[in-house]
């Protein structure tokens, strides 16, 4: 049986969104839902009693100690012997748990990963920032856009793990952000395979401003060295690609101005590819302009944050918990 694990700080109208969701699912075998509340002080509870005759769930309140901590909390006490992680922010489509059901029947994987999507009811912004965290032009399809991905890293707002891998690795770590592809380093280790799973998408929604987006960034940029001290076979090429965009940029406007404005051309022509593929992609000029403005956020954010932990931890050998304290719960 599945169980659907929700950890859930302070957005009792975000778990509203998602539970009306689960009522349109198309699966009609037995199910749970276990949401944890992380210490929050605004509540989902009276929310969730809301659907207490309408949907299987469970509801456990806890002191707060981050994300991957109250999955933990909420895969030991689950009902199920496979676990769905989703984040709180996110909404399922109908054929949601029909597709994931399916696809593990015909080719099991003690731990798999699914795509984010924009909602058509999302905001511009929201558009634009999904779609430079998904796109093949910006992250290479690391997020799973590509039709099969073995060694797959899943994402914990969409990740499925079984509950004997969850006892052998003992589930998350402290670390966050990071704690699902560490996760996932940990599980191939234990000798489980991951894998991405065709068309089990979410709508990540993901309540979020520029500023919010480049602090999120840029913690992925300070944790990718530490998960990469951490398990060296994890380390690609492509994790240098948003510094390496950073410096490029940089370049191309320094000769631009001091030699010949044609030293700018190739930085224009990627961004202007990004906004084109953008406004098709979203039939919106509009999200195209600002998928143009949001890849400068995550590559600048991510970039930078990687080159400076990438000096304190890969060089200096500093201890990540006392270099980046926050990026720890205790």
């Amino acid at each position: 049986m599945y169980s659907f694990v929700i950890p859930v700080y302070n957005r009792p109208e975000e778990i509203q969104e998602l539970l009306e969701s689960f009522l349109a699912l198309t699966y009609t075998k037995p199910y749970e839902i276990v949401i944890v509340e992380d210490g929050s002080s605004e509540t989902s509870e009276e929310i969730v009693k809301k659907y207490k005759d309408k949907l299987p769930i469970s509801y456990y309140f806890k002191p707060n100690s981050g994300p991957g901590p109250s999955r933990n909390y909420g895969m030991q006490r689950a009902k199920g012997n496979y676990f769905i992680i989703l984040d709180s922010d996110c909404l399922l489509p109908p054929h949601y748990l029909s597709t994931v059901a399916k696809y593990l029947e015909n080719d099991y994987y003690d731990c798999y990963g699914g795509a984010d999507a924009a909602h058509s009811s999302f905001t511009a912004l929201q558009k634009a920032i999904n779609y430079v965290m998904t796109s093949f032009l910006t992250t290479g399809g690391i997020r799973g856009k590509s039709k099969q991905v073995h060694h797959f890293e899943p994402r914990s707002f969409n990740m499925g793990i079984s509950k004997i891998a969850f006892e052998k690795t003992a589930g998350f770590g402290k670390i966050h952000p990071g704690e699902d592809p560490d996760l996932s380093q940990r599980i191939e280790k234990n000798g489980f395979k991951t894998t991405f799973i065709p068309n089990a998408f979410v709508y990540h929604k993901r309540r979020i401003s520029w500023k919010k987006f480049y602090t999120q960034v840029k913690k992925f940029g300070l944790v990718r060295p530490i998960l990469t001290t951490w398990h060296p076979n994890s380390a690609k090429i492509t994790f240098w690609f948003p510094s390496v965009f950073v410096l490029f940029s940089m370049a191309s406007v320094v000769f631009a101005i001091a030699v010949h404005w044609m030293f700018i051309l190739p930085l224009l022509l990627y961004v202007g590819a990004i906004g084109i593929d953008s406004t098709f992609k979203n039939k919106s000029a509009y999200i195209g302009l600002l998928s143009m403005f949001a890849v400068f956020v995550q590559f600048f954010g991510y970039g930078l944050a990687f080159l400076q932990a990438t000096f304190f931890i890969r060089l200096l050998k500093k201890n990540p918990q006392q270099q980046y304290p926050k990026l720890f719960f205790d």
